[in-house]
């Protein structure tokens, strides 16, 4: 998860696109609300393993983020996938 906030920080599409699984990735995102972010810091609120394969994860954080001077909070709680030693975004609510 901090990787991909580190991607969004840096208005990273290419990096996002290959983290994000295929099964629920899009074919690009929008990189003009980029420029208007400013990105204030992450807080990682839960973790937990997916069971005894350790394949899945759940991630539950807050990030905040400034648009035009107006402060604004995304919580959410994303669900990723291990395939090999790497680790897939697949969706969040």
């Amino acid at each position: 998860m901090r990787s991909r906030y580190s991607g969004y920080v840096l208005a990273r599409e290419d990096y996002l696109l290959r983290t994000w699984h295929e099964s629920t990735r899009p074919e690009t995102l929008d990189p003009s609300d980029a420029s208007r972010l400013n990105w204030l810091g992450l807080k990682i609120v839960h973790t937990e393993a997916g069971g005894s394969d350790d394949r899945r994860g759940v991630v539950e954080f807050v990030a905040r983020y400034k648009v035009g001077g107006k402060a604004h909070r995304l919580h959410e709680t994303s669900r990723f996938v291990r395939e090999g030693a790497r680790w897939f975004y697949l969706d969040g609510v």
